[in-house]
């Protein structure tokens, strides 16, 4: 990422995390992204510059990997490929950009709590049609659902 982000990493992890040593197809397997994912998150500087051998093949570090797994962290929250970027651009842009970042994940997280949120209703509901389906005497799945003010919405706008 940028200078800072950089030397923060080597004072945190040591020399060796900033050490080139993984190819492409390492961490492909690493992080379950294919080699074209990884080459376009390159290309559209999701990912910082990737250093290269002798040979021109990309040499990947630790650091990369940590950097692949938040993104895949932030991706699992439905977070846009586009904000994905922009965060990265804040990142390399230095430690002044900490509000706005500040703003991105406060703003994904409450996103995140919404989702968990609506899953639990969809376990809920589940969870009373198991019931019925095993001859288990419960509630209604739709009266289960009205007990939450987002069920109730979601009840308005449907019927």
């Amino acid at each position: 990422m940028g200078s800072t982000a950089s030397l923060e990493a080597s004072v945190q992890h040591g020399p060796e995390y900033e050490r080139p040593r993984y190819s492409i197809g390492e961490v492909s397997e690493r992080s379950g992204l294919t080699r074209d994912t990884l080459r376009w998150y390159e290309r559209i500087g999701l990912l910082n510059y990737v250093g290269r051998d002798h040979a021109g093949q990309r040499r990947f570090n630790d650091r990369d990997l940590d950097w692949l797994s938040l993104i895949g962290k932030l991706r699992r929250t439905g977070m846009s490929v586009a904000d994905m970027v922009r965060y990265a651009e804040l990142v390399r842009a230095g430690e002044h950009t900490f509000p706005e970042r500040l703003d991105m994940f406060r703003h994904t997280r409450a996103e995140v709590l919404a989702q968990i949120e609506e899953l639990k209703q969809t376990v809920a509901v589940l969870d009373c049609k198991i019931a019925h389906y095993e001859g288990v005497p419960g509630p209604d799945w739709r009266t289960v659902l009205a007990c939450t003010p987002i069920a109730d919405q979601e009840l308005t706008r449907t019927t």
